[in-house]
């Protein structure tokens, strides 16, 4: 399909971002179609930690808020790259706000465990405050700095104490391993999502010059912002299911069985590759 002569369903586009992907290529209902659909992902592992806290009948509170968080930032973004347009754009600063609906009540859990009350109540008012003048900068005057450095210093923040959490909430060598592999992994998935989203914008040209070569469908997968979503998406996961399991008591058995694919299979390789590292 050429995009060029597609009549596309939303009209022009009027956001003033746009991707390396090509519009309208796949079908005219949507815009971006791989980085639409990938963004599914996030709502996926959402909908997933809520029903394992449904299944234990722990599903209020704090507990399921940034699981939503993880179901708005893939909701949102799903809206935006489908359509490309200004108001959708709007909804692509609510996704950056859910970022943030994700990481602040993990803050939150991180710095108040085994808080004493006054302790807990200050953090709360504090994290609450910068929240809403972030979301207020970020929103009126199109803002992205403040967004970027504070949401950058979250994710450091609950990754530090939750490193430092683990020895005290985990008392078997073996599961603090395997939490750790685990932790190991969603940082990397962190990691390696900017790393391919950088060379998205960086190397739009020559990507896009090598999708036309290859073609449909093996062009999809030099789709390097959808990569993003899905390794962002596994690494908010992780970050979410960390916090949740080291600040609701001591752990006494390996998670990995109750979490998401492909965490549990990349813990266990990775432990695997410590191992042989170890005997060679």
């Amino acid at each position: 399909m050429d995009a060029s002569t597609v009549a596309s369903f939303w009209g022009q586009q009027t956001s003033y971002l746009n991707f390396c992907e090509e519009d309208y290529v796949v079908t005219r209902f949507v815009a971006e179609f791989i980085n639409t659909f990938s963004s599914f992902v996030f709502m996926v592992y959402g909908i997933y930690g809520l029903r394992q806290l449904s299944q234990k009948q722990q599903s209020g509170g704090l507990r399921s808020v940034s699981y939503w968080g993880l179901i708005g930032v893939g909701v949102c973004s799903a809206g935006y790259h489908m359509t490309l347009k200004y108001h959708t754009q709007m909804y692509e600063k609510a996704d950056e706000l859910s970022m943030h609906l994700l990481t602040t009540p993990l803050l939150y859990r991180i710095l108040i465990f085994q808080a004493s009350p006054q302790r807990t109540k200050i953090t709360g008012i504090i994290l609450g405050t910068l929240f809403t003048i972030v979301m207020v900068v970020h929103m009126v005057m199109d803002e992205f700095i403040l967004h970027a450095v504070t949401f950058g210093l979250a994710v450091y923040l609950i990754a530090a104490r939750t490193l430092k959490i683990i020895p005290q909430q985990v008392p078997d060598p073996s599961i603090r391993r395997s939490i750790r592999n685990i932790a190991f992994f969603g940082c990397f998935c962190f990691g390696f999502g900017y790393f391919v989203w950088l060379i998205d914008v960086w190397a739009c040209g020559v990507l896009i010059k090598f999708r036309h070569v290859v073609g449909l469908p093996f062009a999809f997968l030099t789709e390097l912002h959808g990569w993003w979503h899905v390794f962002t998406a596994i690494g908010g996961y992780v970050a979410v299911a960390i916090v949740d399991l080291v600040t609701t008591g001591k752990v006494h058995e390996d998670p990995t069985k109750d979490l998401a694919w492909p965490i549990g299979p990349a813990a266990r390789a990775i432990e695997s590759l410590k191992t042989s590292k170890k005997q060679d």
